[in-house]
């Protein structure tokens, strides 16, 4: 890295360039005024020039001094911007919440600005399982996976039951099963026996057409439902939500029950669960319940 001077000194620097006091730095950093005095001159001398004129009864900037000062003001506003966006106020908890991608995009997202203007002061980070190597699991204060409930170490409480329909692009011609059975159809890798499950269910045989595309999420397979590439079948409750949002897609056939279900999920040793996070469960239990009710 190029040089760069000890950054307690930029620091005392910036705010004794912004009230050209020693006193009333110290004050605002918390320290004394030796210690303030102590890290400009340990500046100056790594600089090698001055940065203060020092008269009698106050300080002022030398040329270098003002150039300087802007440089370091910007550069430590840029930290602090950086690190509030990131991170958020040192003063708010932020609640981490993972899923699925398609649970999250078609689901939880939907559902967050209810959440958000219940409890404003509770900051919601939303990240999906590709972020699976990045975030350490103490890090998540929430999991929803959708699933059987049997993952191996962890304990999982259901939450939702689920159904599957059948979309299709919203001004597809699919006037009754036996059309949606002869149309292009789309496949979710990992759940290539949907469809033949969603036809076996209204007493129709497989689909002898080979799918034209396999995707590895709803997300995806939702896309190519858009854009008119054929059918898929997808967990009504993302469908619906999808529906909501303004997507061009409309379902195109009774729904059927899906054998998977939305878990909560605790990894052994979890501490016991935030207060964000015991109101976001039971609001999301809430929300659940509103749902079930019509």
């Amino acid at each position: 890295m190029d040089r760069l001077p000890n950054p307690a000194w930029l620091r005392s620097f910036e705010t004794a360039a912004r009230h050209l006091n020693f006193t009333t730095t110290a004050k605002e950093l918390g320290l004394t005024q030796t210690a303030v005095s102590l890290h400009i001159r340990s500046l100056e001398a790594d600089l090698g020039q001055k940065l203060f004129t020092r008269n009698a009864r106050r300080l002022e900037l030398t040329e270098l001094g003002q150039s300087y000062a802007l440089t370091v003001r910007r550069a430590l506003g840029d930290i602090a911007l950086s690190t509030n966006s990131l991170f958020g106020p040192a003063s708010r908890q932020t609640l981490t919440v993972r899923a699925a991608i398609s649970t999250a995009t078609y689901w939880i997202a939907a559902e967050l600005p209810d959440f958000m203007a219940r409890h404003p002061d509770i900051p919601v980070r939303l990240v999906s399982h590709i972020w699976n190597d990045t975030i350490a699991p103490k890090d998540v204060d929430v999991e929803i996976r959708m699933g059987y409930g049997d993952w191996p170490g962890v304990t999982s409480d259901k939450l939702t039951d689920e159904t599957l329909v059948p979309v299709c692009q919203s001004g597809s011609p699919i006037p009754n099963l036996q059309t949606l059975h002869g149309s292009p159809l789309i496949h979710i890798l990992g759940y290539e026996d949907n469809w033949a499950r969603y036809f076996q269910a209204h007493g129709l045989p497989p689909a002898e057409r080979a799918p034209l595309y396999s995707v590895d999420t709803s997300v995806a397979a939702l896309q190519l439902v858009m854009a008119g590439a054929g059918c898929a079948t997808i967990v009504e409750r993302f469908a619906r939500n999808a529906i909501a949002q303004g997507a061009p897609i409309r379902i195109a056939g009774p729904a059927i029950p899906f054998a998977q279900s939305h878990y909560l999920i605790a990894a052994p040793g979890t501490a016991q669960p935030s207060a964000a996070a015991g109101l976001f469960c039971a609001w999301l239990r809430e929300r659940l319940a509103l749902d079930a009710a019509g």
